[in-house]
């Protein structure tokens, strides 16, 4: 493993639950906080660790904020995990795994950093900018606000690098090493298009599942994982995940 950089440091994180580990990293602009409702609905079987990715302590960089998680994971005293990423934080994750295969029980990738190609991201996301302002919900919008507020240069430089870094070494990395992958879709994802997670889901040797809509339940998008918490734990449970499984005596180092 390379040195750690003087100014690493770990990342503050919202924990819930009391079980085997599970790191979720949130979407681009989002807060830990954002998806407490999702983390309540496993925390009686999972102990949920969400790192906020964008409050690095210095500029953002895909190497610092990838040293920073490292330090974070560590820093919790965990010695594997399993990984949950959303948007955004499914660079984040690929490129964890890829890096410390040993330390990774499972991947969850849902509407996330999917394409191989550079530029392809930028090009969907501002396909259509009407949809994208219809599809913020309330709780999207409240820690978008609170992350320019408090972050804006880090997003700018986080933005750039998922809009212009490939993925391939790292999705070829994963699938060397066998880690369990699965990909998890909405129905009508207004930013990412799903023939790009099918294609992630493939090259990945990973499942995929796009949202099974109850009748009569509305329009499931991009954010479902904290704008539909219920849901999304249901189609989880599907995945049969080791994190939620029994509970483990070594979940956790006392």
């Amino acid at each position: 493993m390379p040195a750690v950089s003087s100014k690493a440091r770990p990342l503050r994180c919202v924990t819930v639950g009391d079980g085997r580990p599970l790191v979720l990293l949130h979407g681009f602009a989002m807060q830990p906080e954002t998806y407490l409702p999702l983390a309540r609905r496993l925390s009686d079987r999972a102990r949920v660790v969400i790192p906020a990715i964008f409050a690095l302590p210095e500029r953002w960089s895909f190497a610092h904020a990838l040293e920073c998680l490292e330090l974070t994971i560590d820093d919790q005293g965990i010695d594997r995990t399993s990984l949950l990423g959303h948007s955004f934080g499914g660079g984040l994750e690929l490129a964890y795994a890829a890096r410390h295969p040993d330390r990774v029980v499972e991947c969850v990738f849902s509407d996330t950093l999917a394409d191989r190609r550079e530029f392809r991201l930028a090009q969907e996301a501002l396909r259509n900018p009407v949809g994208l302002l219809g599809m913020a919900s309330v709780p999207a919008a409240e820690a978008f606000f609170k992350s320019f507020v408090t972050h804006p240069i880090q997003l700018v430089h986080a933005a750039w690098w998922g809009f212009t870094s490939d993925r391939s070494e790292d999705i070829d990395s994963i699938v060397r090493a066998g880690i369990p992958c699965h990909v998890l879709w909405a129905e009508r994802d207004s930013i990412l298009q799903q023939s790009d997670g099918e294609n992630f889901a493939h090259d990945l040797h990973a499942t995929f599942d796009t949202v099974n809509r109850p009748p009569g339940y509305g329009r499931i998008d991009h954010d479902w994982m904290f704008d539909d918490p219920e849901l999304f734990v249901r189609h989880l449970e599907r995945l049969g995940l080791e994190a939620l499984g029994p509970p483990a005596r070594d979940a956790r180092p006392s």
